[in-house]
């Protein structure tokens, strides 16, 4: 099956080896430091993710990809699209902030509570005990 590849290597110098080699690693660095670049740039952890659910339709299907920003200076509103990730959960949310109350004295932090567009009932029943997301919890914003 792969015989000819085999012997194609084993016809390859040691110089061509490492050659090959260095390519190849510089073809994963470059997409590690643009992974890393957009996350910088978005002041995000996770600039892109995909939508696993059908909660969230029409507005978004499953398997779409979302770019996310998190601007620092910025309070979350009614209507963001906001992607969230609770302690001790693995999978990222991706729901509309439904409330938001914020504290007079420093408006960015703020007490959130969100929804899918296409469940009936808002995400208290996701938050673990909690009855309100924090900034922490929020990955970071939908953009268009």
């Amino acid at each position: 099956m792969f015989e000819e590849e085999i012997t194609k290597i084993r016809k390859m110098g040691v110089r061509q080896l490492l050659l090959q080699a260095l390519n190849f690693a510089t073809v994963i660095a470059t997409g590690l430091m643009i992974w890393k670049g957009l996350g910088i740039v978005t002041n995000n952890e996770s600039p892109i993710v995909v939508v696993l659910s059908e909660s969230m339709e029409p507005a978004f299907q499953r398997g779409d990809l979302l770019f996310l920003t998190n601007p620092p200076n910025t309070p979350f509103a009614i209507g963001d699209i906001t992607v969230y990730r609770l302690p001790g959960v693995d999978i990222p949310i991706v729901h509309r902030v439904l409330e938001t109350h914020a504290l007079k004295s420093n408006p960015l932090k703020q007490k959130i509570l969100t929804k899918g567009d296409n469940n009936n009932d808002d995400d208290l029943g996701l938050y673990n005990g909690r009855e309100w997301l924090d900034r922490e919890h929020l990955i970071g914003k939908v953009t268009a």
